[in-house]
C-alpha cells in the first residue's frame, strides 16, 4: 500500500486525528490486515486502543506512542472511544541525518513506547506543533511550509526514538552488539537467498559460533533460530496481505518448491500456510 497525500496537501506526510480516521475508513477496512509502504506514528490521548503489528497485539493506554514501519503488517482494533493523533509519512520525507539518528527503518525496535514525565510532555508538544502546522496550509509558501513540516517531523521522530533521552541499545556501542547488528542487517538483506548460518558467517568474517553467541545476547535466540524466524515472519506477511499462492511465496523466499516451503512453515508456525491465511483474515471477514 503506497502513500497518497490528501488533495491540496504537500506530498510525503499527513497528520490526522483518530476521529478523522474513523470518518475516512469504516471499521472493516481498519481491521483488515494491510501492509503499508509508509510509517505510522500514533500518540494516544485518551481511551484504549488495541493495535496489531506483525501479528503481535499491543494494548495502548493514554500517552503511549505506537510506531509501525513500512512493510510491517498491521491492523486496528476497535477505535470507539479512542482519541489521538496519527502521523503518516514516507521514509524519504526526512533528511538522511535525521533518519539515521532516529533509526526510522529499524523495525526491530519496539512498536510501542511509554514516555513518562518530561519525555512525555516533549513528545506531546512535538506532536501538537506538527499537527498545528499541517493544518495551516496557506499561511506560508508551499515550499516553506513543506520544510517546516520536515523539521517538525524530525523533532517528533527523534523524541519518539529516544523517549528517555538515552539510546535504546541499538547503536552497536560494544563489540558483541556490533556483531549482532551486522548479522541482523545481513539477514534482513539476504534471508531470501540463504538460511544457513555458515553463509552469513563467511560473508561477515566471523565463526558461526561467534554469530550465535552475539545473537543470543542481542535477540535472545541463536543465529539459526533468528534466520528462520525472519523467514517465517515474511511468509506470514505475504500470506496475510495479498493473494499470492504458496508456490509463488515459496519462490520469493528462496525455497525449491511449495512443498518444502509448506513443510518449513508448518514446522515453524504450527499450521499450514493456507490455514494461517484463513485464520488471520477470519476476524476481518467475520466482521463484514
Amino acid at each position: 500500500m503506497a502513500f497518497s497525500a490528501p488533495a491540496g496537501r504537500p506530498a510525503g506526510v499527513e497528520v490526522l486525528t483518530l476521529a478523522e480516521l474513523r470518518d475516512r475508513a469504516d471499521a472493516c477496512q481498519l481491521s483488515t490486515p494491510h501492509r503499508p509502504g509508509f510509517h505510522h506514528l500514533l500518540l494516544l490521548d485518551s481511551g484504549r486502543l488495541v493495535h496489531c503489528v506483525d501479528f503481535r497485539e499491543h494494548v495502548l493506554a493514554p500517552g503511549d506512542l505506537l510506531w509501525s514501519r513500512p512493510g510491517q503488517v498491521q491492523h486496528f482494533g476497535d477505535l470507539t472511544g479512542a482519541e489521538g493523533r496519527l502521523v503518516l509519512f514516507e521514509a524519504g520525507f526526512l533528511d538522511a541525518a535525521t533518519a539515521a539518528a532516529a533509526r526510522v527503518e529499524d523495525w526491530y525496535g519496539p512498536a510501542v513506547r511509554h514516555p513518562e514525565g518530561a519525555a512525555a510532555r516533549a513528545v506531546d508538544a512535538a506532536m501538537r506543533a506538527l499537527h498545528q502546522e499541517f493544518g495551516e496550509l496557506g499561511g506560508l509558501p508551499l515550499e516553506i511550509h513543506l520544510e517546516v513540516l520536515r523539521h517538525l517531523l524530525a523533532v517528533l521522530v527523534l523524541r519518539a526514538a529516544h523517549p528517555g533521552g538515552q539510546p535504546d541499545g541499538g547503536d552497536g556501542t560494544c563489540e558483541g552488539n556490533a556483531t549482532y547488528v551486522r548479522f541482523r542487517d545481513a539477514v534482513e538483506r539476504d534471508f531470501t537467498r540463504s538460511r544457513r548460518v555458515a553463509d552469513y558467517a563467511r560473508s561477515l568474517g566471523y565463526a558461526p559460533r561467534t554469530l550465535s553467541r552475539a545473537t543470543e545476547v542481542g535477540a535472545g535466540v541463536g543465529a539459526k533460530e533468528f534466520i528462520d524466524r525472519r523467514v517465517v515472519l515474511e511468509a506470514k506477511r505475504l500470506l496475510a496481505h495479498g493473494d499470492q499462492s504458496a508456490a509463488r511465496i515459496a519462490d520469493r523466499l528462496g525455497f525449491a518448491d511449495a512443498t518444502n516451503f509448506s513443510k518449513f512453515f508448518q514446522r515453524r508456525a504450527g499450521t499450514t500456510p493456507i490455514a494461517f491465511r484463513e485464520a488471520v483474515r477470519g476476524g476481518a471477514d467475520g466482521a463484514t
